[in-house]
């Protein structure tokens, strides 16, 4: 059974704000551990990044949606340790 995700495994938004209900694989079905703002078509949008350019990427985001820069940073502490950036 596959394992269930509340956050997608790169960004950590909640999958349940995601629009489009979680990402594509290649093959067309949902991912169940990435949104659908991190992966299309069996890749990442943002394949090179690290896991502090994704943090830095996601306050911009987050204050752009007028979420104080404290409350942002605080939501994107935990990034690091998301599954797409364990070693």
């Amino acid at each position: 059974m596959e394992k269930v995700y509340k956050n997608c495994q790169s960004c950590g938004m909640p999958l349940k704000r995601d629009p489009q209900n979680g990402g594509i694989h290649a093959d067309g079905s949902r991912s169940v551990m990435y949104c659908s703002y991190c992966y299309q078509d069996g890749a990442f949008t943002q394949p090179d990044f690290t896991a502090q350019q994704m943090k830095a990427f996601c306050i911009e985001k987050m204050i752009e949606m007028k979420m104080p820069k404290l409350v942002a940073k605080f939501f994107a502490m935990g990034i690091p340790r998301l599954e797409r950036w364990r070693n």
